[in-house]
């Protein structure tokens, strides 16, 4: 098993230029890894608890259980590749005084490195689970096809 320290150890000494006349486009890819490498070093607290299911050939959800938490406590964002799921600021209390706090409120930010083709179409709370749908989308040309011979 590689741990991310040390994939991220191998890309500080890692030389992208020696593949420069045998690999034309893949920059980006090495540019992913080393995105990957520095999310992953970032402390994990294992919360909140999700799972990652496949719906068919080219559909993914992210299905992030939030009991407690409404669509208005949280972000969901997709900026360069990176898929962030996190808790807004909580306002103080409406009401009465707190006696006991036995449901807490945990801020969090938790992270998805996506590949290239794989893009976000809808994010939806249902019975505290927060499911975030992905698709990967290929191109006609890279879809396996069968050819007439002739």
């Amino acid at each position: 098993m590689v741990t991310s320290t040390a994939l991220a150890n191998v890309f500080d000494h890692f030389d992208r230029n020696l593949f420069t006349p045998y690999a034309v486009g893949f920059d980006r890819v090495f540019d992913r890894l080393q995105d990957y490498a520095n999310h992953q070093n970032q402390p994990q607290t294992g919360f909140p608890p999700y799972n990652i299911r496949r719906d068919g050939d080219y559909n993914f959800v992210i299905e992030i259980a939030l009991a407690g938490l409404s669509k208005d406590d949280l972000e969901v964002e997709v900026a360069e590749g990176v898929l962030t799921v996190r808790t807004k600021e909580k306002k103080d209390e409406d009401g009465g005084e707190l006696l006991h706090r036995g449901i807490s409120y945990r801020q969090f930010t938790r992270k998805w490195t996506l590949a290239d083709d794989i893009v976000v179409s809808d994010a939806k709370m249902k019975n505290g689970m927060l499911l975030v749908e992905l698709e990967r989308v290929v191109p006609e040309e890279k879809k396996p096809r069968l050819l007439k011979i002739s």
